[in-house]
């Protein structure tokens, strides 16, 4: 209800302050004269009808609310709604379009459009007149939105977090609807084009973008490209998150990239577990019940070492909101140099302080705004999606129950604004087999399917997922079927009897209650870094 009422109130005194003024009003609502210029919203209109082509330098920068003046509003449109028609505009035919809407004698008659045309000799400055006039409506918007926020904030029937949220939406929807850019001559892109091609042959890798110590997926991207929004979607128990953390680690430990991860899904805590499993190659289970062998301890102190210098940053925030994301995501690049941003996952982000009458079209501006947000910052930005259950409608074949472009869920318009779409498709959670109907084995064995990629080619990648780590690796990496039970074999090897079962007189973590001194020490104290 406090939502309904402040977008309500919100409207109508919009359209109060929208009501005709008139030049000898010098006191607004607000108790002074909100930011205007009436002398350059006339030289902008009187050279809009000077001058043919003058409409198309200011089409972009000013709409018909960005005039203080209400009759100047009418004039500009007028002029927009002949640009509209591909009519000249000059001084007769705006008049003669007032006459048609209605609202001639009402901003001064055909005496008045003369007058604006008198006041100016060209139309050599209108662009620089009308960046002004977005200047002044800019400062006015944002004078009433901070002035409606206030008088709301003072209302304890409102709560104060719904309040933040909508704050925060219309912000976004302002500063969206502002942020233009000029065109550029073609020259400096292609030298800029020139120098990364350079830049890549110099690279040891080869690759152009950032790599992911996926081979085959490297081979067919050249690493994730900058501005770059890549979509990667599967139905629940794929491995969406796995992947991911698969990938963040490969970059971050691998290749010091550094790496945000925004989880709206898991705990900052269960993403941590997750890294530790994946890289000390230790169960889930056991991290969460420390239940750990001697040997299993020592090869956890020895390889976290590598996660506590990672760069990696971690965000849990729920349902977070399009304009926290932009805020977080500015300022971890600017203070850490973050070169990527993975979203976990798409559909549990919302668009607040925004009206929209479905899911579908909250979705269509989530992923709009990712792909803005990545060509802004100018990194790669990795967002997870959900598939529909079309998926386990299907055939019970292989190729029955492999992701499409149509199966992602709730919009059309995230495979539009995608760059990357990709899906994970593990066949043996499907066939319940280690078989498929050709004979070949596919014990572990995940499809990452590129459907769509902008500047590339598509194709399928094998990749194979360890679940008990819940950890992707490359297919063709020197691993064995066998591996798991010679690693759980090395890792319970001492050289206590053998009726202990390979752990020293039952010395789990339960046992000795916690970490031995010797690993307090490793680890260091909480909050501090380890001295390695």
């Amino acid at each position: 209800m406090a939502d309904n009422n402040y977008k309500s109130n919100y409207n109508e005194s919009r359209q109060v302050r929208r009501r005709p003024q008139h030049e000898s009003e010098v006191v607004s609502e607000f108790g002074k004269l909100q930011p205007q210029d009436l002398q350059v919203e006339e030289a902008v209109l009187g050279a809009l009808m000077l001058e043919r082509d003058a409409y198309s330098e200011v089409s972009d920068l000013l709409k018909p609310e960005s005039f203080y003046d209400a009759n100047h509003q009418m004039i500009y449109s007028a002029i927009v709604s002949l640009a509209s028609k591909q009519r000249p505009i000059d001084m007769l035919t705006v008049t003669e379009q007032l006459r048609h809407d209605g609202n001639l004698e009402t901003v001064g008659g055909a005496v008045r459009i003369s007058e604006l045309t008198s006041r100016v000799s060209s139309a050599a400055n209108v662009e620089f007149h009308a960046r002004i006039v977005a200047q002044k409506y800019l400062a006015r918007e944002l004078i009433h939105f901070s002035s409606h926020i206030q008088s709301q904030a003072f209302d304890e029937t409102i709560d104060v977090y719904d309040l933040m949220q909508e704050a925060e939406g219309k912000l976004f929807e302002i500063s969206k609807n502002t942020l233009k850019r000029d065109v550029i001559q073609i020259d400096p892109i292609i030298s800029e084009a020139l120098a990364k091609m350079q830049e890549a042959a110099n690279k040891e890798s080869g690759l152009s973008g950032l790599q992911t110590g996926y081979h085959e997926l490297d081979k067919i991207t050249s690493g994730w490209q900058n501005s770059d929004l890549i979509i990667i979607a599967a139905r629940p128990a794929m491995g969406k998150t796995a992947l991911v953390l698969s990938m963040a680690k490969n970059m971050a430990v691998d290749f010091n990239t550094p790496i945000a991860i925004f989880s709206l899904e898991m705990s900052n805590l269960q993403l941590v577990n997750r890294l530790i499993s994946n890289v000390c190659e230790l169960e889930g289970e056991k991290i969460k019940s420390g239940q750990l062998s001697r040997a299993e301890r020592e090869n956890l102190m020895m390889r976290v070492k590598s996660l506590y210098t990672a760069p990696i940053y971690v965000d849990d925030t729920p349902s977070l909101s399009v304009f926290e994301l932009n805020t977080k995501a500015r300022r971890l690049v600017s203070e850490h140099g973050v070169e990527m941003i993975i979203i976990d996952y798409l559909q549990l982000m919302n668009a607040t302080g925004m009206k929209f009458g479905s899911r579908e079209q909250e979705v269509s501006t989530i992923s709009r705004s990712l792909k803005q947000l990545a060509k802004e910052l100018n990194i790669p930005i990795i967002a997870l999606s959900q598939l529909n259950r079309s998926v386990e409608t299907r055939g019970d074949d292989r190729n029955g129950k492999r992701p499409q472009l149509s199966d992602l869920r709730e919009s059309g318009a995230i495979e539009q604004d995608a760059d990357i779409v990709c899906f994970i498709h593990r066949p043996e959670y499907y066939t319940r087999s280690s078989e498929d109907a050709e004979g070949n084995d596919i014990r572990g064995l995940a499809e990452f399917i590129i459907a769509k990629h902008r500047s590339g080619s598509v194709g399928d990648i094998k990749l194979r997922f360890r679940s008990k780590f819940a950890r992707f690796e490359n297919w063709d990496e020197s691993y064995n079927l066998t591996d798991e039970a010679t690693y759980e074999s090395k890792m319970n090897s001492t050289t206590v009897p053998p009726q202990s079962n390979g752990v020293a007189n039952g010395d789990t973590f339960a046992s000795v209650g916690n970490f031995t001194q010797a690993d307090v020490d490793i680890l260091g104290t909480p909050g501090e870094r380890p001295p390695f």
